[in-house]
């Protein structure tokens, strides 16, 4: 092999190594970048982990926490209420209430009743507006 042809082969290979150290780079940049640091993924896992629980304690013990204010319902006479509200209702809308069997599904009914009875401003629930507004 000639000197002159070494020197060629050597410098095609410099080249390809110059150009592969730059590849290398940008992935090690690339890589850097995108890693979290353990502080910052523990803290984002916590934050994650604390919403997730508060979800889940508003969904299944809905009395006990926090609730955004809302205006407080007029009370129109006395009598019977849905339960869990303030929103007047017959002695028959609470009997029919009264024999759906499953207690959760029962609230579920008692509080689409009532938020709809709000939406409309309706004073005391009778037979009609119950059937129509316990339909989902």
């Amino acid at each position: 092999m000639s000197d002159a042809t070494v020197d060629a082969r050597l410098a095609a290979l410099e080249s390809k190594l110059g150009r592969l150290e730059q590849l290398l780079s940008a992935v090690n940049e690339k890589l850097d970048r995108a890693a979290p640091s353990v502080d910052e993924a523990r803290r984002g896992i916590q934050a994650w982990v604390t919403e997730y629980v508060s979800l889940r304690l508003q969904q299944l013990v809905p009395e006990t926490c926090e609730h955004p204010e809302r205006d407080a319902d007029p009370v129109v006479a006395e009598g019977p209420v849905l339960p869990g509200t303030r929103i007047r209702c017959t002695d028959e809308v609470l009997r029919r209430l009264g024999r759906i069997p499953i207690p959760f599904v029962r609230q579920m009914v008692a509080e689409k009743v009532a938020e709809t009875a709000r939406a409309e401003k309706v004073g005391v629930v009778d037979v009609t507006f119950f059937e129509r507004a316990a339909t989902f």
